[in-house]
Parts: structure tokens; C-alpha cells; sequence
């Protein structure tokens, strides 16, 4: 087939470095055609080989290969860094003032509590 020496691009379904018009088989194939459209625009390789398709399966793919893959369209695999972000502060405080509070909150309530036993001792004394 003269067609499958045309070389494509990654805007199409790519396993093993080969290219693939899977149009026809949205309808038939059994993993529903959502799986297949999910896989364009990528090299499904790892994609195709992870589900452990059967050797029937391999070979029914010969019927919708177009073609090869530019090479040079691949990009090159990229480990995911996520943005960064500052801690979540949904009221702006500055991040001292929240340290203070944790320190004079605890230290206030502390204080109310040292009063209040000494005040109801003392009125004790002297009821």
C-alpha cells in the first residue's frame, strides 16, 4: 500500500511508531470508541500494550495502519511539576500574625483561667 509510506504527524493514533485511521472502528471496537479517541494526539503505545490486546486484536490493526510517525513530532516525555502555590490563607492575615494569636490565645485563656480560681478562692475565704 503506497499510503503507508507517507509520514504523519501527532495529531493522529500512534502505537509502535506507526499510524492509524481507527474512523471505521469507533463502532465496533469493544472497549467503546472512547478509549480510542482518548489515545489520539499521543503515543498510545504504552496505552495499547497496558490493556494486553490478543493477537487477533494485533492483527486486525494492519486494516487501519495509514501510515508512519514523524519522529520529530513526538515530544519529548515531561515529568509534571505543579504550579506553585502559596498556603491556603483565605483572609490574608500575614502568616506573623496568625503565629502571635496562636501564642497569645492560648496564653489569654490560660490567664482567664489562673483569675478566675484565685477570685473564686478568695471569695471563698471570706463568705
Amino acid at each position: 500500500m503506497a499510503d503507508k509510506e507517507k509520514i504523519y504527524t501527532l495529531e493522529q493514533l500512534i502505537i509502535f511508531g506507526k499510524v492509524y485511521d481507527v474512523t471505521r472502528f469507533l463502532d465496533e471496537h469493544p472497549g467503546g470508541d472512547e478509549v480510542l479517541l482518548s489515545a489520539t494526539g499521543k503515543d498510545a503505545t504504552n496505552d495499547f500494550e497496558d490493556v494486553g490486546h490478543s493477537t487477533t486484536a494485533k492483527n486486525l490493526m494492519e486494516d487501519y495502519c495509514v501510515g508512519l510517525i514523524d519522529a520529530l513530532t513526538i515530544p519529548e516525555k515531561q515529568t509534571y511539576v505543579p504550579p506553585k502555590q502559596p498556603a491556603y490563607n483565605p483572609d490574608k492575615t500575614t502568616v506573623f500574625l496568625v503565629k502571635v494569636l496562636q501564642l497569645l490565645v492560648p496564653l489569654a485563656i490560660l490567664g482567664l483561667a489562673i483569675v478566675n480560681f484565685f477570685y473564686t478562692r478568695h471569695k471563698e475565704n471570706y463568705t
